[in-house]
């Protein structure tokens, strides 16, 4: 008779949570990955050319780090996470304030409704704000006390 060795019930599962932030955060990197070359907006201005690619190419790379962090389930990573979305409320309600929609009808080309641009950026800030909630119950999940990634 073959003895089957059930390590498998000592090791710690990933956590659904854990699974739907990864790909959250992987979806955040290809998002930001597809704006490469196009006009970025950041705290009130809106960028273009090359300062637009570096900002899109850090902001993909912090992205991309995020999402290693929460697959490896790093305790680094809660605090960059909480970080990284507070500096996203911060960048994105002083881009309503200071970014008006005359500026985003000369870089856009045509006519911008001051509604929806309003309206989505008061959607997205209630996303991030409710998944900063999310993260910040959640520490348990972030289990790997090593300061490195590889």
């Amino acid at each position: 008779m073959v003895e089957i060795d059930n390590d498998d019930e000592h090791e710690q599962r990933r956590p659904v949570g854990m699974v739907l932030l990864g790909g959250l955060y992987l979806f955040f990197f290809m998002l930001t990955i597809s704006t490469y070359g196009h006009p970025f907006p950041f705290f009130g201005v809106i960028y273009q050319g090359k300062m637009a690619e570096y900002l899109v190419f850090a902001d993909s790379l912090v992205c991309l780090y995020l999402f290693l962090g929460l697959m490896k389930r790093q305790n680094l990573t809660w605090f960059l996470l909480l970080g990284y979305n507070a500096f996203e409320l911060a960048n994105t309600l002083t881009n309503l304030f200071y970014i008006t929609t005359a500026d985003l009808e000369k870089v856009v080309g045509e006519k911008v409704d001051p509604q929806g641009i309003l309206t989505s950026n008061i959607s997205v800030m209630v996303a991030i704000l409710l998944l900063s909630i999310f993260i910040y119950r959640h520490r348990e999940y972030f289990t790997n006390r090593s300061w490195y990634l590889f």
